[in-house]
């Protein structure tokens, strides 16, 4: 008796499996929705889409980016939260996942197990710049005279608790300096000003300074990476300019609905891959200043749980807080 519901046990063990193999081989079944929690018309959309494309061709079914956006991309990380875990609804977002939980400490879905990781797409660096004619010569000068005047430049950035808040918060701590922070809302108004000479810098996307630094209008003084940027390769990283170990870049990743069966979950990152190494998205991504990179779902969780760390350290260390 002890030998037959061991067997039965077993074989209910085994076609457990091969149904789980089965469905991650049937997957997609139907058409994928990708969530984007931002709006439509930014880089975040435009990289999505381009994704969503080279999916569709790879797997045979459509893909429908549906832009989500609000309360620092919370609205949209958890309508995919609440979502089935077939591997049909995905979450495209940036590091705005690991930030969000310091700043929203109540927030409708449980950050730690919300989300099974499937792919960290890539890195790109925020930029710390100055108009052409701004007296700073260099980041080593911006940070030589931040700790000669506490308090006395201003720095801009696209809003409270947004990636370039935060990289110039990290920087302030890690260097040991005070400047102050004048948030905008968005990332236009915030490099108008650094172009009119209201504030003396300001730390923007790549893409959002990159029309700016062709055309001489705005010099840029450091990236936030830990290393340069293949788009900007005569530009040092504040690591370089003295600031040892500081880096606060920004990476973009793919998610499902926590409980994705694990056969299933390998099937959705190899599609990822594959959909992501097309000419076609490698350009949309390069336009954005993104390094891919293409992490696996175990490195890609150890990446988001270590980001959440770092960045709830940041914001209680510096007080900071949502809009």
């Amino acid at each position: 008796m002890r030998r037959r519901i061991l067997l039965q046990a077993g074989g209910a063990i085994a076609a457990a499996a091969t149904a789980v193999a089965a469905r991650a081989q049937a997957w997609p079944s139907r058409p994928i929705r990708l969530v984007v929690p931002f709006p439509a018309g930014g880089g975040t959309d435009a990289m999505a889409r381009a994704l969503g494309e080279a999916i569709a061709q790879d797997t045979g079914q459509p893909v429908f980016v549906d832009n989500r956006a609000g309360a620092g991309t919370v609205i949209g990380n958890d309508l995919v939260a609440k979502s089935a875990p077939d591997g049909h609804t995905l979450l495209l977002n940036t590091s705005a996942l690991a930030i969000v939980p310091s700043l929203y400490p109540r927030l409708p879905y449980p950050a730690d197990t919300a989300f099974a990781a499937v792919m960290l797409l890539g890195r790109a660096p925020n930029v710390a710049v100055v108009r052409a004619e701004s007296p700073l010569a260099s980041a080593a000068d911006f940070l030589a005279k931040a700790r000669a005047r506490p308090g006395g430049l201003a720095y801009g950035s696209a809003g409270n608790g947004t990636s370039t808040h935060l990289a110039a918060e990290l920087l302030k701590n890690s260097a040991g300096i005070f400047v102050t922070h004048v948030p905008y809302r968005g990332a236009t108004p915030m490099v108008n000003d650094v172009l009119a000479g209201q504030i003396d810098l300001g730390f923007g996307t790549l893409p959002s300074v990159a029309p700016f630094l062709a055309t001489g209008k705005l010099r840029a003084l450091a990236v936030t990476a830990g290393r340069r940027s293949p788009l900007l390769p005569a530009v040092p990283t504040f690591a370089e300019a003295g600031v040892a170990g500081y880096e606060a870049d920004v990476w973009y990743g793919l998610f499902a609905p926590a409980g994705l069966p694990d056969a299933l979950l390998q099937a959705v990152h190899a599609a990822m891959r594959r959909a992501s190494a097309t000419p076609a998205f490698e350009r949309r991504a390069a336009q954005e200043g993104l390094q891919l990179t293409r992490e696996d779902p175990a490195a890609t969780e150890r990446i988001v749980r270590e980001e959440r760390a770092k960045w709830l350290r940041l914001v209680q260390a510096q007080s900071i807080k949502a809009e």
